[in-house]
């Protein structure tokens, strides 16, 4: 029997998605093309279950433009960002569907936690399942990085490389290790809730014009990146801990030197550092990173984590602290 269908009824198709953020141990910052969103330098990063961001995307007939809402509310400047993604996924899709997309974080937003990347690599998992477009995981990376250029690495769990080819013309992203070959664990300590005063991307493009270090931390990657990708093979926390701690300090050497000078870091993030290096020194594995904001995550192992949490908690000015475990990329959690 042939069904017959009303024209002017609604039809929708819908999925959603949960990604963790990422941290980069050797960092990106710099943009080789800042049109298509291409990294200036490659990264090496880890994913980190217990924070999340649950995205769900509906395709709706009755919908005359996307609309995008974060935590509840609207979010003009994001949905252009939204837009653009989706419009990528449904040329691919042979689709012309406009999309509704919740999202929503349990950590803060905009404050130097991969929140864009976690975000990124959601959407385009939740729009490829409502859609039925069955893209593969690299293709879905190369969408979501130029939304965000750290958004491929959520895409993947555990130890993630995120690669420079064609001479800096594409990107690919790697897993490097499963979450379980090498369990991890990391604190975040929190020290300020709100959003940064300036962006990333508007940073980076600070940086390249205006700071006279920026063409010695692009030479100076590969090198780290090397050093990295040898520690994680061997499981080496010393050296992975060396490299971390030197290029988190190179790119916001980076970023002080950049004409006006972009400080991200209080009082409070530096207390941290001091702190984190102090408990090494004692002998407890551990050591710091900082994105784009005045977070510091502390990497240890996981029998250490408590001890790590409970030092930091007592810094003074830490408003709490988020922990979490090596988790997996993104994936779909509901059609």
């Amino acid at each position: 029997m042939i069904e017959h269908r009303n024209p002017h009824e609604s039809v929708m198709q819908q999925a959603t998605a949960v990604a963790h953020p990422n941290i980069a141990l050797v960092k990106y910052w710099g943009k080789a093309d800042a049109a298509q969103n291409l990294p200036a330098v490659g990264s090496l990063s880890i994913t980190v279950e217990g924070l999340a961001t649950t995205t769900t995307v509906r395709f709706d007939t009755a919908l005359d433009a996307d609309r995008f809402r974060l935590a509840g509310r609207e979010e003009p400047a994001m949905a252009r960002r939204v837009s653009a993604c989706l419009d990528e996924l449904r040329r691919r899709a042979g689709s012309s569907l406009h999309a509704a997309v919740e999202s929503g974080n349990d950590f803060p937003t905009a404050a130097g936690l991969a929140s864009s990347a976690s975000g990124f690599a959601a959407l385009v998992v939740a729009a490829d399942a409502a859609l039925g477009a069955g893209l593969p995981r690299p293709e879905l990376a190369e969408l979501a990085r130029r939304a965000s250029g750290s958004a491929p690495r959520s895409l993947y769990g555990g130890f993630v490389e995120l690669a420079l080819a064609d001479s800096g013309r594409r990107t690919e992203c790697r897993q490097l290790l499963e979450p379980a070959a090498w369990p991890l664990a990391v604190a975040v300590a929190v020290t300020a809730r709100g959003p940064k005063a300036v962006g990333s991307t508007a940073g980076m493009l600070a940086s390249e014009r205006s700071s006279p270090y920026y063409a010695a931390w692009v030479a100076s990657s590969p090198a780290d990146l090397a050093a990295a990708r040898a520690a994680v093979a061997a499981r080496d926390f010393e050296a992975l801990a060396a490299v971390s701690e030197a290029s988190c300090l190179a790119m916001h050497g980076v970023m002080l030197a950049t004409r006006p000078g972009l400080v991200y870091w209080n009082g409070t993030t530096v207390a941290c550092i001091h702190l984190v290096r102090g408990l090494r020194a004692a002998g407890v594995p551990v050591f710091f990173t900082i994105d784009a904001g005045p977070q510091l995550k502390a990497v240890c192992p996981p029998a250490a984590l408590a001890r790590v949490r409970h030092e930091l908690a007592a810094v003074p000015g830490v408003e709490r602290v988020l922990e979490g475990r090596l988790g997996e990329g993104a994936r779909v959690v509901a059609g």
